[in-house]
């Protein structure tokens, strides 16, 4: 074999690869911007990539029984919870995030948490997550699928929102990415820090509407 043909065939492995181009998973357009929207895929329990005129048109028809569901973007604060840290400890959530859900084809409430494996799913007793339902305004606001109540225990207090179901898993994504040691690590600390000011930012507490 000539050394030309060699260093052509290594090239395959040492040439780095051009990112997957994502598309919408509705219609197969490109998506150019990285912060496209989201849709919640309810028969595979997954997000799926979505253009703006098809999440668009979802928003518009109003549709709660198909298979997709648009991910809204509102973020919503309750200051005047009464989750505080004996209601986080009967939750028996190991880590000091977690964020809730209505899940519409289980019919009930789904208890995640970020770990260095990914998402993991706490088996909540009803008692539990009733006792945190009841606690904020927020859970009756929800929308089954699409947003999730996110908790942070944090210096000796628990921080309550209503957020878009798609950035608790984002925040699974980085935390998994940036996990080290037993505690996460300063990065990931670090990391952990600036997503919540970035919520605590967006967030506004509710007027009795949906953004």
């Amino acid at each position: 074999m000539r050394n030309g043909t060699g260093r052509r065939g290594l090239s395959r492995f040492t040439t780095p690869r051009r990112p997957r181009e994502e598309r919408c998973e509705l219609c197969a357009a490109p998506l150019a911007d990285t912060r496209h929207r989201h849709l919640v895929d309810v028969e595979k329990r997954a997000l799926a990539c979505a253009c703006d005129p098809c999440a668009q048109l979802l928003d518009r028809s109003g549709e709660t029984h198909g298979r997709f569901r648009t991910v809204p973007g509102r973020y919503l604060r309750d200051p005047g919870h009464r989750i505080d840290e004996q209601a986080w400890e009967r939750l028996g959530i190991p880590v000091g995030v977690a964020f809730f859900f209505r899940n519409s084809a289980l019919d009930r409430l789904v208890a995640l948490y970020p770990s260095p494996a990914g998402a993991t799913e706490s088996e909540l007793d009803p008692e539990s997550w009733q006792s945190v339902l009841a606690a904020t305004e927020l859970a009756g606001l929800l929308a089954p699928d699409v947003e999730a109540l996110l908790l942070r225990r944090h210096e000796g207090r628990v921080e309550c929102f209503l957020v878009p179901v798609d950035i608790c898993y984002e925040l699974v994504g980085r935390m998994r990415l940036r996990w080290q040691g037993f505690d996460g690590g300063a990065e990931a600390r670090a990391d952990l820090e600036a997503f919540f000011a970035h919520v605590g930012d967006q967030a506004r507490e509710p007027r009795g509407s949906r953004s």
